[in-house]
């Protein structure tokens, strides 16, 4: 079990790992501003310049307000390296609340784990198979089996009967930890890899946000922009999501891990039964269910319909 803590804790550690690469590449979302600024700076001309001689051919009235936009949009590529500053700024407290909750999960599963541990060495049957020297205690299992060594061929005898009683009991106690704690460091991995992905998609939407901006200048292309921003904000969830998914989970480790605490205290021993099945059930479910994540942030952002329609005949 120390190893499982290890384990989820280095896993653990890789996030912040993901976010000093997400630090370090964000900034090279500035190298492309030169060439987006020219892109968006002949868009507005022809947007002005569209607008203009439609105007005037309906003979209708020039409002300078659409005339605003296309030098708005220049504004915010030209400051690209502060709009995306602001962003991250503003949804970063999802990110580091939904982070609390997480850890505070994790912090009561290691807390237990070390309570299971203590536990187990507690266990008369640990001291007589394991004891602190790995290797057992002969004379503690002959006094307690009642087999005393009476000579040469019975101590033979009780060191063949303790070897293979100390075999079965590292079995049963083996096999459900083993198991157990391969589906935990998958769990943990599965998390992982969805901020991995997370990072990588916000990194290059980022670096190319310039040209996604500098392309909704052009006619037909208005809603690019709102595109690129719910796009960006639809992934930065993918953390929040998945740290409030892995905090729902937490309880049921938390419960399953303070039953087998109850059973090491009873008995002494650890065996597998059916409330390690709903455990290994539930890690398995939580598996798959981290990637669900991005299909659940649809539920929050998403652009389009009418709204964004109605916001382009504004425009235009």
């Amino acid at each position: 079990m120390p190893y499982l803590i290890d384990i989820t804790g280095n896993l653990n550690g890789l996030q912040s790992v993901l976010q000093q690469v997400h630090d370090k590449m964000i900034v090279h979302c500035s190298e492309l501003i030169g060439t987006s600024a020219a892109i968006a700076g002949f868009g507005a001309l022809w947007w002005v310049a569209d607008y203009i001689w439609t105007r005037l051919a309906r003979a209708e009235k020039i409002e300078a307000i659409h005339l605003l936009r296309p030098f708005a949009v220049g504004l915010a590529i030209l400051n690209f390296s502060v709009v995306i500053q602001v962003i991250d700024g503003v949804m970063e407290p999802t990110v580091a609340g939904t982070a609390a909750i997480f850890d505070d999960s994790n912090q009561a599963v290691a807390t237990l784990l070390q309570q299971r541990q203590d536990a187990l060495q507690k266990s008369t049957d640990w001291q007589m198979y394991v004891n602190s020297t790995g290797g057992g205690d002969l004379d503690k299992w002959e006094e307690l089996s009642g087999q005393a060594d009476s000579g040469m061929l019975s101590g033979i005898s009780n060191r063949l009967k303790f070897q293979m009683a100390r075999a079965s009991y590292d079995m049963r106690n083996s096999v459900k930890v083993w198991l157990s704690e391969i589906l935990q460091v998958l769990f943990e991995s599965a998390s992982l890899c969805i901020n991995t992905v997370r990072t990588f998609y916000l990194v290059i939407l980022a670096i190319l946000g310039p040209l996604a901006l500098a392309f909704s200048v052009y006619k037909g292309f208005e809603n690019n922009l709102v595109h690129w921003l719910s796009h960006y904000l639809h992934v930065f969830l993918w953390l929040p999501v998945a740290n409030i998914f892995g905090s729902l989970l937490g309880p049921i480790p938390q419960e399953m891990i303070r039953l087998e605490i109850n059973q090491l205290n009873a008995s002494g021993q650890t065996t597998f039964g059916p409330t390690d099945a709903a455990y290994i059930i539930f890690l398995v479910m939580g598996i798959v269910g981290y990637f669900t994540v991005p299909s659940v942030t649809h539920y929050i952002i998403r652009a389009g319909g009418i709204g964004a329609r109605m916001w382009r005949n504004r425009l235009t």
